[in-house]
């Protein structure tokens, strides 16, 4: 996080976006004809649609934030970098990524925003590998990136590193042994929502620790010293040095970790209470007052002068979700996302009616990037608070702004192959594309259910944390941490029974017939069971993207093993390209009638993604006897999700081309099926 660091040489080797930079305006029209060299999509008023599936806003939403799970999930299973969160390059041919070995890691970070994602992402999918691999991030930190018991702040998280440290101890272009006070709010939160969701006792520790360093250390504010420094020496809680900095807006994330420690009443409760609202007072005197939003990220320099989006979104974002904690939740949020969207700190865009909005600036310089190239993470953080305003308030032109402005990030995802980092080719900031994003885009369908796809259900927020989660055909069950709260669901069938601890309720729940969008109450009851009639079959997706093959190499064994066996000579591994933002599969052979693959076991294929392209329409057959053919016409440059809706289990699938045509210059990803070995029975009834 980033970037504004003129008192270092080193930034010039980066900065190519901000060397001589001309004068800017706070607000710009850029209606450019592409986005990260891919093409813009426009409906007929000309504003901007999502990528890739103009027409279907669910499938890009998704598609942009479980693009990002994949690579995450591919450097899991692979490197494991210790930089794991820091940034990268990539070869704009075989798209392996280059860590980036001379920028700071952020380490507290970057584990407390994907907490934040995974937080939404194991109940959305069901997937315990979510959980996994979070835990394994954070109890890494716990190991190699905390401060010693003996310390002025005592066994809480560093906020960064050098880049490839196997331990964390802060970034050395600062100081050493330094850390950040409100990252310690926010790591240690984190913690906190980990040990809801697992239970793990050393996570409540773990944020037991940060809370009780934040009241240990906290101090009388005024306008130019916050409660707690931005920056300080770890050992002594000293400021010193041009790196520290007495003064950051950020103490939003530290009221967080102790309003949670209060409501568990674990700790020292009476000591939270009193550090929460010294906080809290500090915060309505300042920063609401004179908008000074400064002090946030790990890599720069502090200054009075360099305002942020980060510290006054988020500020908005829990008042909107806590309005029991602000009487003026309403006004206070709507003028911080103002402010934000016209301060003349740093520069917006607007992109086909689109708000863009890069991340920081004083005015004169500012980061990251020109337009269409930042800030992915910045401007879905807009997104979301924008759409949780208008799921609060009902105001429609909330809800629209933070459409327009979710589909320009969706153009992001991936590593597009004419795209280009802020810095140019030199830096993919891991915090921001592969965490700090994607859960805000999550969001995003928690507050517009709509927006999420309604072809399999899915879990899409609640107030509390979800502990497990199962789905099956017309049913899902899952527990929650507390027993009471709100939930939100999408569902692909109709719900005929609810069942809240073991007893079936007819209140408590509503469900849009129309929408599909189950909405749960609960007020004395942490598992639930939903079943009904009608839809799918949970299915598995095959990508291409764990483990990543070279590009070019012909596919002719089993992948994943001891799932697909791709036919011999039929297959080639794709480069992400046009409509695919990861690694795919391409016909091998350009004049080919027919492609094919073989389960291992028998399966339903369920769906595949097909982009053709070619400079022509292409028509596709799918063969899996003795279900029905399935034909597809995909028109040159256009990706087509084919859903079969086959039902018999099978292993063999043919992709044949129409009459007179070929399969040439057909690529396919995303290839869905679910585990039947048997024709599936109607859902069974309570």
């Amino acid at each position: 996080m980033k970037r504004l660091l003129p008192w270092i040489a080193l930034l010039i080797s980066y900065c190519c976006s901000l060397h001589a930079q001309e004068p800017f305006k706070a607000v710009s029209a850029f209606d450019a004809n592409a986005i990260q060299g891919r093409p813009v999509q426009l409906d007929a008023t000309g504003k901007l649609l999502p990528w890739p599936w103009p027409d279907d806003v669910g499938a890009s939403y998704q598609s942009y934030f479980m693009t990002q799970w994949s690579y995450l999930l591919q450097q899991y299973h692979g490197p494991r970098y210790y930089y794991f969160h820091c940034c990268v390059d990539f070869d704009r041919s075989t798209f392996k990524t280059i860590p980036d070995r001379h920028w700071a890691n952020s380490t507290g970070y970057l584990r407390a925003m994907l907490e934040g994602f995974v937080e939404h992402l194991y109940p959305y999918t069901g997937d315990a590998e979510t959980i996994q691999l979070l835990e394994d991030a954070v109890d890494y930190e716990l190991v190699h990136g905390t401060t010693p018991r003996d310390y002025a702040w005592s066994g809480v998280p560093y906020a960064s590193a050098d880049p490839g440290a196997a331990n964390y101890r802060g970034w050395s272009q600062h100081a050493v042994d330094f850390i950040e006070p409100p990252i310690v709010g926010e790591d240690g939160y984190g913690y906190l929502r980990l040990y809801e969701m697992t239970g793990e006792a050393r996570y409540l520790e773990a944020a037991k620790r940060c809370a009780d360093a934040l009241v240990k250390n906290i101090r009388a504010g005024d306008a130019t010293h916050s409660p707690w420094p931005v920056r300080v020496d770890a050992r002594s809680g000293r400021v010193r040095g041009k790196a520290m900095g007495e003064y950051s807006a950020n103490v939003i994330e530290p009221i967080a970790l102790l309003d949670e420690m209060i409501r568990l009443q674990f700790g020292d409760v009476v000591g939270y209470r009193g550090a929460r609202e010294q906080a809290w007072q500090w915060l309505r005197r300042y920063p609401m007052k004179n908008n000074v939003w400064v002090g946030y990220f790990e890599d720069v320099a502090p200054t009075m002068g360099n305002m942020n989006n980060v510290i006054p979104l988020e500020t908005a974002r829990y008042v909107l979700l806590h309005p029991d904690k602000d009487v003026e939740w309403k006004n206070d949020a709507a003028k911080l996302i103002d402010w934000v969207k016209t301060t003349p700190r740093w520069p917006k865009y607007i992109v086909h009616g689109a708000t863009v909005t890069t991340e920081q600036g004083d005015g004169k310089n500012f980061c990251c990037g020109k337009p269409n190239v930042c800030c992915d993470s910045h401007t879905a953080r807009l997104a979301a608070v924008e759409a949780i305003f208008y799921w609060k308030t009902g105001d429609e032109k909330y809800r629209d702004a933070a459409y327009r402005s979710y589909n320009w990030v969706t153009y992001q995802q991936g590593f597009p192959p004419l795209g280009t980092t802020p810095w140019g080719q030199g830096q993919w900031w891991f915090t921001d594309e592969f965490s700090d994003g994607p859960r805000r885009m999550m969001d995003g369908l928690w507050a517009v259910p709509a927006w999420a796809p309604g072809d399999a259900s899915h879990f899409l927020g609640t107030t509390s944390v979800v502990t497990r989660i199962a789905y099956g055909r017309g049913s899902v069950t899952y527990a929650t941490f507390d027993e009471a709260g709100d939930d939100v669901l999408k569902l692909d069938f109709t719900p005929t029974t609810v069942w809240m601890d073991g007893h079936e309720v007819m209140d408590g729940y509503k469900f849009d017939r129309q929408t599909h969008v189950l909405r749960v109450h609960r007020t004395a009851a942490r598992q639930v069971s939903i079943s009904g009639d009608g839809g799918k079959l949970p299915v598995k997706t095959v990508t291409f993207d764990n483990p990543q093959l070279a590009v070019g190499m012909t596919l002719d064994a089993t992948y994943p093993t001891g799932v697909i066996s791709w036919n011999h000579g039929d297959w080639k591994v794709g480069a992400p390209r046009g409509r695919f933002s990861t690694f795919n599969l391409g016909v091998a052979q350009c004049d080919a009638h027919q492609a094919g693959f073989s389960f291992i076991a028998p399966r339903v294929l369920t769906a595949l993604s097909i982009f053709n392209d070619n400079g022509s329409d292409r028509t596709v057959i799918l063969h899996s006897a003795p279900n029905a053919d399935v034909m597809m016409a995909i028109p040159a440059g256009q990706l087509r999700r084919v859903s079969t809706q086959w039902r018999t289990p099978t292993t063999s699938v043919v992709l044949d081309a129409s009459p007179d045509d070929a399969l040439g210059g057909l690529f396919i990803d995303d290839v869905s099926y679910d585990e039947s070995t048997t024709v599936p029975a109607p859902a069974l009834q309570h």
